[in-house]
């Protein structure tokens, strides 16, 4: 899926692909892993896919709300929302409560994303290295990790040259 590298490259979350052909590819991998991309679920992605940056849930069920005859009540979307991270088609940052999309879906890459506190982009970033460390750390205390997520907020070059 998709066709960036995450070899020591910063990249864009919306840089990979047109909507259908991404589309195409989460209807792909649900069913390889025996789930069902519910019309609900797709237009829940679409909406982050098409999104110029990070989007919060109550902007998709405003989306939903004006593009829909049947508006969906707002845990049927948190219910989507989960289905897509847990299907790892999309990544939720904690810092500013917001979705976007994984360019990478089930290709077990680890990210940090680089978040601009000024303007709300998010770059992306590999952090293989850095997540291998971590996982030696945890293991010289016998903890084991379940979730990582790492977000770097800062201020992005064109914010600063502003």
């Amino acid at each position: 899926m998709g066709s960036c590298s995450h070899d020591n490259a910063v990249h864009g979350v919306h840089d990979h692909g047109d909507l259908a052909t991404r589309l195409k590819e989460a209807e792909v991998l649900c069913t390889t892993h025996q789930a069902r991309l519910t019309p609900l679920r797709k237009d829940v992605l679409a909406f982050i896919l098409s999104a110029s940056g990070p989007i919060g849930a109550y902007d998709i069920l405003a989306q939903i709300k004006n593009t829909s005859d049947k508006p969906a009540a707002p845990p049927t979307v948190y219910r989507s929302l989960d289905f897509l991270l847990d299907m790892g088609l999309i990544h939720r940052l904690s810092s500013i409560n917001a979705f976007i999309p994984c360019c990478h879906p089930r290709e077990g890459h680890q990210a940090a994303f680089l978040i601009c506190s000024e303007c709300k982009t998010v770059k992306e970033a590999s952090a293989d290295q850095l997540l291998s460390h971590l996982s030696h750390l945890a293991q010289s205390d016998d903890f084991s990790i379940h979730h990582t997520t790492i977000e770097i907020l800062g201020t992005c070059q064109q914010c600063k040259s502003a």
